[in-house]
């Protein structure tokens, strides 16, 4: 008589393991594109030297890391190429909003990507702890999705509005955060290159501290390269 009782309780019971697996496994799967925004249209050299950053939108050290790095971009051209990664810093209250409006603006038009990302380092203190402490999310949602749309245009209004509905952008925002914290970044600006950490942490990094890191591997390559030469000579 207690047959069909424990057959079915054994039925519910791997049911709920099959279940609880999956989700596991589920979770535990990469997502489908590697994380990060590349810098720039030009052609990708892979032998080029990787410069990995980790900003947060509203981050005032972040805001004041950019502009040396762009000049040492702009100075080394295509020997260097640049990976952005968004790390919303959880003390920030707006961080993890403006990063997936960014998210949601690289869908939409990648060229504006790092238009709004610099829009809010320009502007970035309109949405600091203290001048947003009175407003709702939905009002700092707002006041974002209008900047976005002056940024990429005013005809993205609306899919900018859909985006903020969409479960998929917030899972992107969430997997910079983790991935972030899978290469031990728990603060920003935090640089990485060809992926090794650089020294200090949480501090901005001037041109010139920029050039005592990458001219030594310029040096480098020149000097393989004309061993290569000699070589073949």
């Amino acid at each position: 008589m207690q047959g069909p009782r424990y057959t079915t309780l054994i039925l519910q019971l791997a049911f709920f393991l099959f279940f609880f697996v999956s989700v596991i496994y589920a979770q535990s799967l990469p997502p489908a594109k590697s994380d990060g925004f590349v810098y720039g249209n030009h052609r990708v050299d892979w032998d080029a030297i990787l410069i990995e950053a980790f900003l947060d939108p509203v981050c005032p050290d972040s805001r004041d890391a950019w502009p040396p790095l762009k000049q040492a971009l702009a100075h080394y051209g295509d020997r260097v190429r640049l990976i952005v990664h968004l790390l919303p810093l959880p003390y920030h209250d707006n961080a993890f909003v403006a990063s997936r409006a960014i998210h949601i603006v690289n869908d939409l038009s990648s060229p504006a990507t790092f238009k709004l990302l610099e829009w809010f380092f320009k502007y970035q203190e309109k949405f600091y702890n203290a001048q947003t402490r009175s407003l709702t999310r939905t009002e700092v949602v707002n006041e974002i999705v209008k900047a976005a749309s002056q940024v990429v245009g005013s005809s993205f209004y609306s899919s900018l509005v859909s985006g903020f509905n969409d479960r998929k952008t917030d899972l992107k925002t969430r997997v910079s955060f983790k991935y972030s914290a899978s290469r031990g970044v728990y603060g920003t600006p935090t640089f990485f290159i060809n992926g090794f950490q650089l020294p200090d942490s949480g501090s901005a990094l001037d041109f010139n501290g920029w050039k005592n890191f990458i001219d030594p591997l310029i040096g480098q390559k020149s000097a393989k390269n004309e061993e290569n030469l000699h070589f073949f000579l």
